[in-house]
Formats: structure tokens, C-alpha cells, sequence
């Protein structure tokens, strides 16, 4: 896969806002590196109904994460992107992996994963700045036709809000949960809000991410899909 270019390329900060050129907007609205969004929620047929109505598109189950508490149900969005509905599963006892599932009263993102070439690079470049980071830790889960998905993550011990993402790499022997997913979504823009944007860009470009970063009140990350019926704008 070939390297992004860096957001310090063409990012201009004036007046604590950042400024970048309009002929970069159109083909960075989503960061290239961008492997998946996780929209949590309490229950999963809620979340499933969620994106039905709002884009016509009805999510397929996906299957539960042994050992994690968690099931998902999934929809592509796009070549090499999906979105992964995650919610608690009931059948599973101990520690859940996302304890706000519990708590959240409507559907909301809570996260999002990159795709790099090489975790292993990722992670030693995290150790050389000093970055603390867990893994690469193996997972799996087992899709409805028994089938067994696997790969590797890597995630930051600090991340403020959730704004940058955690890393995976598939197992080579594993199908793209984009490829086989229910069609019909496309990813049009992700972007991170955040308070303090320049110092958050500057996180990105150490992770050699191209996500868009504009300054709000509050941090937040903004997935805009565009679906069958209608467009909607997810937030965290």
C-alpha cells in the first residue's frame, strides 16, 4: 500500500483554525488508511434499524467476539471500508471491551480503525517517539457461517476522546468483512473535531494518517454515509 501524503504537506494553521486548500478537500474526505467505523449501541437490532431507516441499507449480522462481550452486525462502505455496528452480546459474561455500549441511549461512533502496511512498523515507530501503545494483539471472531476471522491490532494507550484510531491487520487467509457485507453505503467524509486541532494534526502526522481536522467545542468524530435512501451524518 502506498504511503499517504502527509497532513503537514497542506495543512495551514491562521487564527487557531485550520486552513487547507479547497483543491485538497475533494480527495481527502476520508483518510486513505481508513479500514473501518464502529457505531455503538445498547442493543444490536437497534443499530441494525438505525441505518436501515436512515439509508435503506440493513446491516448483516456479523458474529460475536469470544472472550470480548461483544456481537456486530456489519455493512460495506465501500473498496477496503466498512461500518461495524458493535453492541453487548447477552450470551457472554465477564468484562465487556466497550463498557459505554451499556450506557448509550442512542446509537453513536465510538471509534475507528486504520489499515497500515506493516503493524509491526507501526509499532516500533510508536515505541521509538515514546507512544504508548498495546500490541499487536491477536483477535478473532466467528462469522454466522462458522468461518473464523483474525487479524492483529495495535492501539494507543492514550487517546483523548477516541479521536485517533486503533490498527489492524487482517490475516491474509481472512475475507475483508468490506467484501462480502450487505452494498449500498459509501463513506463520503470522516473528520475529527477537535479543541485543539493543531495539536491533534500533529498526532496524525506521526501516525502518517490524512484526516481531516477542523476546530470545534468539543471533540468529535463525524462519518457522513451516503446510502440508498437518504444521507446521514453519524456522530461520536
Amino acid at each position: 500500500m502506498s504511503r499517504p501524503i502527509s497532513r503537514r504537506t497542506f495543512l495551514c494553521i491562521a487564527g487557531g483554525a485550520l486552513v487547507v486548500p479547497t483543491s485538497s478537500w475533494a480527495a481527502n474526505e476520508v483518510p486513505p488508511l481508513l479500514d473501518h467505523i464502529l457505531l455503538g449501541c445498547s442493543v444490536l437490532d437497534r443499530g441494525i434499524a438505525f441505518i436501515l431507516e436512515r439509508t435503506g441499507v440493513r446491516a448483516a449480522f456479523g458474529g460475536v467476539h469470544p472472550g470480548r462481550g461483544t456481537q456486530n452486525a456489519l455493512a460495506s462502505l465501500g473498496a477496503r471500508r466498512y461500518l461495524e455496528i458493535i453492541a453487548p452480546d447477552p450470551k457472554q459474561s465477564g468484562p465487556l471491551q466497550y463498557p459505554v455500549l451499556t450506557k448509550l441511549t442512542e446509537p453513536r461512533l465510538i471509534g475507528w480503525a486504520a489499515h497500515p502496511s506493516d503493524l509491526q512498523s507501526v509499532a516500533a515507530k510508536l515505541t521509538k517517539s515514546s507512544i504508548a501503545a498495546i500490541g499487536p494483539t491477536p483477535g478473532s471472531r466467528r462469522r454466522s457461517d462458522g468461518r473464523v476471522l483474525q487479524w492483529k491490532t495495535l492501539t494507543l494507550t492514550d487517546n483523548v476522546a477516541d479521536l485517533l484510531p486503533f490498527f489492524i491487520e487482517w490475516s491474509t487467509d481472512s475475507i475483508h468483512p468490506s467484501e462480502d457485507s450487505p452494498k449500498g453505503c459509501s463513506l463520503v467524509r470522516f473528520e475529527a473535531v477537535s479543541p485543539q486541532p493543531q495539536s491533534l494534526s500533529k498526532q496524525a502526522d506521526l501516525l502518517d494518517l490524512d484526516i481531516r481536522i477542523v476546530k470545534g467545542d468539543k471533540p468529535q468524530l463525524r462519518a457522513t454515509i451516503a446510502g440508498a435512501r437518504a444521507q446521514v451524518t453519524l456522530t461520536s
